[in-house]
């Protein structure tokens, strides 16, 4: 069932329909409700019902939802007495420098101010910038650019990660190298939550050097738009670091990352090629140990209201970049020279695809859907479900260039 599901667009054109019907990206259908992790997804969605159907309404949703996004999270919130684009940019250069203040989370409710209590029940539901967020919307702007060959996107995404790198990164009091913060305000000037996201600096690792291959592809040598100096520190920042995790959704981006990286080493020539061979075994080695983990506890059999589909999803997205990354090792024998400790590992892996399956059908029932756990975040379910279901334009950077994927 999952299987003719994937051999079609129909599911996820309706589901795509449906978000923008609801959030304001359909003209005239009421304002626009953006939030920046959702959108990120939604826009490599579009690119995916593009590049299944070559219709180019899908690539025009696509890129109007890119302007929306950055008209409404790169500008301050309307209940705010700060007004304009974030970065301070006037009118002009703010609309060619979008990305240049970062970009809002677009949570319902304003930022903690200066002075006031932190309450963490409460932070979860509060504006701001998160890190992790802006690496994904770096992401979607790179897969535009590529996928329209305009180099504009890819200067916003490089303008954002320069610009994030400088506000999230510092040096602890008492500490010798720097580490991330996990939020910041919304101009970017202090800290709202000090603590850093575990895989905050792997997801900044892997999509700088994403963008660093496009710098060559989209005229950039020489502009100052280089992001070598963050790729060093963002590197130093992931030494020696484990992420094992138990929670899905970060399982699911381990398998994501892997295969962006494994991409990259195919694609293009990356420095530190014996680093990067290193790091792959690294994350699959924990990403294998994270899933024995999660399984061990059962979690697909918890009641519903215990269980959230984006982070099940997210997981379900992650198993769907194994088949990629099998390919791609498989395929280019000379580009991994660590080859049979990857596959073996990969193979491992391969077992628990069947989850795939499971998450997808459980998610996909009106019943599921119907229940609070779904409604109270339903835009981000839905836009990930449709992810999982047709993920190749979220999870390949340059899908003419690469094997085809396993059936899985």
């Amino acid at each position: 069932m999952i299987q003719e599901r994937l051999e079609s667009t129909s599911l996820t054109r309706e589901i795509m329909s449906g978000f923008a019907q609801r959030t304001g990206l359909v003209p005239d259908n009421g304002p626009p409700r953006r939030y920046l992790w959702t959108d990120a997804f939604a826009v490599c969605n579009f690119l995916e019902l593009y590049r299944e159907s070559g219709e180019e309404r899908f690539l025009r949703d696509a890129l109007r939802l890119v302007d929306q996004v950055h008209h409404v999270l790169g500008r301050h919130r309307e209940d705010d007495l700060r007004k304009g684009w974030i970065s301070g940019l006037n009118e002009p250069k703010g609309g060619l420098h979008p990305t240049l203040g970062g970009l809002r989370i677009g949570k319902e409710r304003r930022e903690r101010q200066p002075g006031e209590p932190f309450d963490e029940r409460q932070e979860w539901d509060r504006d701001g910038q998160y890190f992790h967020y802006l690496t994904k919307w770096m992401h979607a702007l790179d897969r535009v650019a590529r996928v329209t060959g305009e180099a504009r996107y890819h200067r916003w995404a490089v303008e954002l990660a320069k610009t994030a790198h400088a506000a999230f990164t510092h040096v602890p009091p008492g500490g010798e190298r720097k580490l991330l913060y996990w939020k910041m305000s919304i101009d970017l000037s202090r800290p709202l939550v000090t603590s850093m996201g575990q895989h905050d600096p792997l997801d900044g690792l892997i999509t700088y050097r994403q963008l660093e291959a496009g710098i060559g592809r989209f005229g950039a040598i020489g502009t100052g738009l280089d992001l070598g100096v963050e790729i060093v520190e963002m590197a130093e920042v992931c030494e020696e670091m484990c992420w094992r995790t138990l929670d899905p959704l970060g399982i699911g981006g381990l398998l994501t990352d892997v295969c962006h990286l494994a991409q990259l080493t195919v694609l293009d020539d990356l420095p530190d090629s014996e680093g990067h061979e290193l790091l792959l075994e690294h994350l699959l080695d924990d990403a294998v140990e994270s899933l024995e983990n999660w399984v061990h506890t059962d979690p697909l059999s918890l009641p519903l209201p215990c269980r959230l589909a984006f982070r099940e999803l997210g997981l379900s997205i992650g198993l769907a970049a194994v088949g990629k990354t099998r390919d791609l090792v498989a395929g280019h024998p000379g580009k991994f020279p660590n080859r049979r400790s990857l596959e073996n590992t990969l193979e491992d892996l391969a077992r628990c695809l069947p989850w795939r399956d499971e998450i997808d059908e459980f998610w996909l029932r009106a019943s599921s859907q119907e229940n609070g756990s779904w409604q109270a975040h339903r835009e981000i379910n839905s836009v990930m479900l449709a992810t999982s279901l047709a993920p190749d334009s979220y999870l390949m950077l340059e899908n003419e260039a690469l094997p085809a994927a396993s059936s899985i």
